[in-house]
């Protein structure tokens, strides 16, 4: 927060990314935190070099974003989210989202339930006589809009994919559709958090996401409650580009 809104330093990854002086003191205070808490477990950061992502192959890994949604962070919006997220044997066992703007925690483990700022928090229940809300990328939303007409609000997309997918663990939104090319480091920690407050995150065919695989492995997935999953998968195969 030292550096919200204050025009920090930005490079820029692959001529198109950003990522700003913030990105790295953050990214630098968590790996000493948490690896000095759990020197045992491996290490992986979006703002580390492909070769230095440490000990990937250890039973239990660190997955960090240090700012998920940096260009909403750079624009001075309130929605990014730092999230962490522990997996054991490839699966999320784990996950911490903040969003230090909105003054929101989300957490979750393997065996205890979604919360936000300690209360639990659930997906909404599936949509009797209301417009479904569902949260999709730009270049999908007037195929969206040509497909389902008024039984779909479509809503801009929330720049921060791991919030995105915690506004729908909380009931936030119905749903969300998320382009390919994800990373592990934007959704471990909000596919726990979503799993345990009742809802999925898979691709159109039902499939889950495979930690450990390459972006370019992972199609359009889809996040919503369990009771919607048919409906957002048969959308997210009848829309997707």
């Amino acid at each position: 927060m030292t550096y919200f809104q204050r025009d920090p330093q930005v490079w820029y990854k692959n001529g198109t990314s950003p990522v700003s002086e913030a990105d790295y003191a953050v990214d630098r205070a968590l790996e000493e935190a948490l690896s000095t808490a759990r020197p045992g477990y491996g290490w992986v950061s979006e703002e580390m070099q492909d070769g230095d992502r440490a000990g990937t192959e250890r039973h239990r890994v660190f997955v960090v974003d240090p700012i998920d949604g940096t260009r909403a962070f750079l624009r001075g919006e309130d929605v990014w989210c730092v999230s962490i997220a522990v997996l054991e044997a490839g699966v999320p066992v784990a996950g911490v989202l903040h969003v230090p703007v909105r003054g929101e925690t989300f957490e979750a483990t393997a065996d205890g339930p979604a919360l936000i700022n300690g209360a639990p928090c659930r997906v909404s229940e599936a949509p009797a006589g209301r417009q479904m809300r569902l949260s999709v990328p730009d270049s999908m939303r007037k195929r969206l809009r040509a497909r389902e007409g008024e039984a779909v609000e479509a809503l801009p997309v929330v720049p921060s994919l791991a919030y995105r997918l915690a506004l729908v663990a909380s009931g936030r939104l119905d749903g969300t559709l998320v382009r390919p090319r994800a990373n592990d480091w934007d959704v471990a920690a909000a596919d726990l958090i979503l799993e345990r407050a009742g809802g999925f995150f898979a691709d159109a065919e039902g499939g889950r996401w495979r930690y450990g695989d390459a972006a370019t492995s992972h199609g359009v997935m889809v996040a919503g409650p369990l009771g919607l999953a048919p409906r957002l998968r048969d959308i997210a195969r009848g829309i997707a580009a």
